[in-house]
């Protein structure tokens, strides 16, 4: 199967580096022009420049801004008015006791892993609609439907993704425009690594840690391993295509086989 993109523009919140980096990469390999996307100029431009080198004669664009912000979303609608493909990518996540979560916190992990997607979906989507064609994706996690003890904000938030996916999903039914969730498992970029020494301690080395973190935290896990931010990109970018075409308002699984559980 070859993906073709050429033509199609792409954006790609929280872009300079692991799963985001990685969506990117494999959009640009595929022919789309892609809008790399991080909060200042130096992380982006850094990220370019890896890009760029990882895929000669791709098409990668810098999306310098703050999309959390009411501000950095009309910056970045001033570099791309019009994308064919969204990648609510951006997300934070870290480790809580469930009753020291404050409310603030509470409400800094909904904007800024919510309600960053809704609005840059609600930006874009008329556009979509009007074209006859596009694609807007959220990547999601397990932790949506196993919500972890330890990071029920961050649970709490990956959840009302699918809920936002599956309403977007039916606002754009019959327009040639999809709308998916991306349900990725445990993986290995470089916050997850300072996560998992932090749960499980740093005086082991990585590959054990990561089997210490998988035994004692995601013991559901199939795979057994941390997924790596490719094989999520690979799923995003199929999606992106025109061969998913029938594959609309749904919670997609790239998660190892953690979830077990039948999704709606």
């Amino acid at each position: 199967m070859k993906i073709e993109l050429a033509g199609r523009t792409a954006l790609v919140t929280g872009s300079t580096q692991g799963i985001g980096a990685a969506i990117a990469l494999g959009l640009g390999r595929a022919g789309a022009t892609v809008g790399v996307n991080g909060r200042t100029a130096g992380s982006v431009e850094q990220a370019l420049a890896t890009l760029r080198e990882q895929a000669p004669g791709a098409g990668f664009v810098a999306v310098a801004a703050d999309v959390t912000t009411d501000d950095g979303t009309r910056t970045a609608l001033e570099v791309l008015p019009e994308v064919d493909i969204l990648v609510n990518n951006l997300g934070i996540f870290g480790a809580r006791p469930a009753l020291e979560i404050t409310d603030d916190e509470w409400r800094r992990y909904f904007e800024t892993n919510v309600l960053t997607g809704v609005r840059l979906t609600r930006a874009y989507l008329p556009g979509m609609k009007q074209r006859g064609w596009g694609r807007v994706q959220y990547i999601a996690s397990d932790s949506a439907v196993t919500i972890p003890a330890e990071m029920i904000h961050y649970g709490m938030s990956k959840t009302a993704l699918l809920a936002v996916s599956r309403g977007f999903a039916k606002e754009a039914a019959g327009t040639g425009v999809t709308v998916n969730s991306v349900i990725a498992g445990p993986t290995h970029t470089g916050g997850v690594e300072d996560f998992v020494y932090d749960l499980v301690g740093r005086n082991l080395p990585w590959d054990e840690a990561q089997r210490e973190f998988m035994r004692r935290h995601r013991p559901n896990s199939l795979l057994q391993r941390l997924i790596e931010p490719e094989e999520i990109a690979n799923l995003v970018v199929y999606l992106s295509s025109t061969f998913a075409s029938a594959t609309t308002g749904g919670a997609v699984r790239v998660d190892g086989g953690y979830v077990d559980a039948i999704l709606p």
